[in-house]
């Protein structure tokens, strides 16, 4: 039976992490960003105190935790206003699917540097013509000889100039039935034939986005992650940490959001009294914290239910937290800059910006109306109208 009140441990993981996004906070992201520069101080603080890899095995040098330990490490992160996105990427899709299917090789050569921040890992399954459709990808990978030769784009992909190598989602041809079916590999940043091109966002964050092209990128057998017939059991083993995360990543940027229009509400003082006194004012904010502690819970259940190794369920709850989150969050940031009114479209407050950001997480990894279809024909039972 699972408990929604967390453990002693995860409440001084919770604590902790919040005292480190504090030392950062809002100010030193924007300045990064500012620069050009990733965050690598808190980055590398973060590892050091072994958050990044809070849910990677002990063994090669993780904290032999969850999923559900490394969302709060990025759900305070974000609250305190310094989220780490490519926490996202890194430990939580690549390590876990490496982790759980990767061979005692690639567990040694990888994990340990994911753990300790030293090495990163993008990851690579959007198309420019498949969106959504994971079915439709057209990055193929074919054998020759004892190498494997990958074609195809990669569109939207985070972070890929920082990091060592990318988990690129391509497909194999099935000998038994010749369709082909999802596989992942490892490619690393210099490899012949790998191209990539930043793509201008008006979203401003530190990690870039980028479109990949692979053009004849041979890569040895053991680049494969995996067993070649384990298809989407492997791909969701990511997918679902990451639907997870992005839920995590959503809710630290709505709490705080809301936390700077809370304390300018009972700061800011018009005829007498502080704004916040009012209920024009109160009950939004009020309505935003609930929605993003309901949010919450869906977070952990899908947490407590993908660490217990129950996928399918795990993938129905992971689903319904990332939209439960996105849609808070977007509540949130929307209410908090209508409560500080012009003050919310200044530099000095840092709010703007957020609602430009708060959207990704209605679009990404995967649309809401992807999510509304998955529960109307997986969980409802409705039929599909593609």
């Amino acid at each position: 039976m699972t408990t929604l009140v967390e453990t002693e441990e995860q409440k001084a993981l919770r604590s902790a992490v919040a005292a480190l996004g504090k030392r950062y906070g809002r100010d030193y992201l924007t300045k990064v960003v500012a620069d050009g520069r990733h965050p690598d101080e808190l980055w590398s603080e973060a590892a050091k105190l072994g958050y990044l890899g809070v849910n990677l095995p002990e063994a090669y040098g993780g904290g032999g935790c969850g999923i559900a330990e490394l969302s709060i490490v990025l759900e305070e992160l974000g609250a305190a206003g310094s989220p780490l996105l490519m926490m996202v990427v890194s430990p939580a899709i690549c390590g876990t699917v490496i982790a759980r299917f990767g061979t005692e090789e690639q567990k040694r050569a990888w994990l340990p540097g994911l753990a300790d921040g030293t090495r990163t890992m993008a990851f690579g399954i959007t198309e420019p013509d498949a969106g959504s459709n994971s079915h439709r990808i057209t990055t193929t990978a074919r054998r020759d000889g004892d190498t494997w030769l990958l074609n195809g784009r990669k569109v939207f992909i985070s972070g890929v100039d920082i990091a060592d190598a990318t988990l690129i989602v391509g497909r194999t041809e099935d000998a038994r039935t010749g369709s082909l079916k999802p596989c992942l590999f490892i490619v690393p940043r210099d490899a012949d034939g790998f191209g990539r091109r930043r793509i201008d966002m008006e979203l401003h964050g530190a990690e870039k986005q980028f479109e990949l092209t692979l053009d004849d990128v041979r890569l040895p057998a053991d680049a494969l992650v995996g067993d070649e017939d384990a298809g989407l059991l492997q791909l969701f083993a990511g997918l679902n940490p990451e639907r997870v995360m992005t839920a995590a990543f959503a809710i630290g940027m709505g709490r705080y959001a809301l936390s700077r229009a809370v304390e300018y509400a009972r700061e800011r003082t018009v005829w007498k009294a502080p704004i916040g006194a009012h209920q024009a004012i109160a009950h939004p904010l009020a309505q935003s914290h609930i929605e993003l502690e309901l949010a919450r819970l869906m977070m952990q259940k899908a947490a407590f239910l993908y660490d217990s190794g129950d996928d399918i369920a795990a993938g129905e709850a992971a689903n319904m937290a990332k939209y439960a989150a996105a849609e808070a969050c977007v509540k949130a940031v929307d209410q908090a800059v209508h409560t500080l009114g012009g003050n919310g479209l200044t530099r000095e407050f840092g709010l703007a910006s957020l609602i430009t950001a708060s959207r990704v997480s209605r679009i990404a990894p995967v649309s809401r109306e992807m999510i509304l279809n998955y529960v109307s024909h997986q969980t409802l039972g409705l039929p599909k109208s593609y």
